[in-house]
């Protein structure tokens, strides 16, 4: 049985929502990388796990080093590293996401980043992907390159078409297996937009400098 079709394009895209087949895929080294690479905007409305770690945003500011103009902080910042609906309970926070809107037209292309993969809850009956339907920017899939990637990708690439959200493409990350993508490309009809080697260490900015060559243009991509 072969996937849904995938729905078109927006014509005239101002950003792109990032999101994940699963929690720890890469999601934000990609979206520095992006972010970079566009000299865009970066914004990830839901933060958790603060108690942890810096905090995505805080990442992105240092392996970009793009000032504070780029950088949109947080809607909602909490502590736990637990899903953004357990986390509020946890912290005693309110989310309403159903609230969230885009920020005002940027002059450079949105990144906006997601937290953890497409099913994750911010609150009990609302899921990341009810978000990123609701924002209405398009999605680009980071997706690992290695074994596991197909069922993975597939499944999250068909949550995404039922729901009539549109996708950019996918990026894969890790050890470099053509097999894979091209196997991805024939049965998701969704190009691969790039494909970024893994690391030997934790990303830096330098790494980030590099690689960003990598990313096709902004204007290629929505052209």
């Amino acid at each position: 049985m072969l996937l849904s079709a995938p729905p078109p394009l927006p014509t005239t895209p101002h950003g792109v929502f990032v999101t994940g087949t699963d929690t720890g895929i890469g999601k934000t080294f990609i979206s520095a990388l992006l972010t970079h690479a566009w000299h865009g905007t970066y914004w990830k409305p839901l933060q958790t796990g603060l108690s942890d770690e810096p905090g995505d945003t805080e990442t992105i500011t240092h392996l970009t080093g793009l000032p504070t103009s780029h950088i949109i902080p947080p809607a909602y910042a909490l502590q736990a590293s637990l899903s953004p609906a357990d986390a509020s309970v946890k912290e005693g926070a309110l989310l309403t996401p159903t609230a969230l809107t885009l920020p005002p037209r940027t002059q450079t292309p949105l990144i906006i980043e997601g937290a953890g993969g497409l099913m994750v809850p911010i609150t009990p009956d609302y899921m990341m992907i009810d978000l990123i339907a609701q924002l209405g920017l398009p999605v680009i899939l980071v997706t690992r390159s290695g074994l596991g990637t197909l069922n993975h990708t597939l499944l999250s690439l068909e949550a995404l078409y039922q729901r009539r959200i549109p996708v950019l493409g996918f990026i894969t990350n890790g050890p470099d297996v053509p097999q894979n993508r091209s196997t991805l490309e024939r049965i998701s009809h969704t190009p691969a937009l790039c494909h970024i080697p893994a690391l030997p260490h934790a990303p830096t900015a330098k790494d980030v400098q590099q690689l960003s060559n990598l990313i096709p243009s902004w204007q290629t991509l929505t052209a």
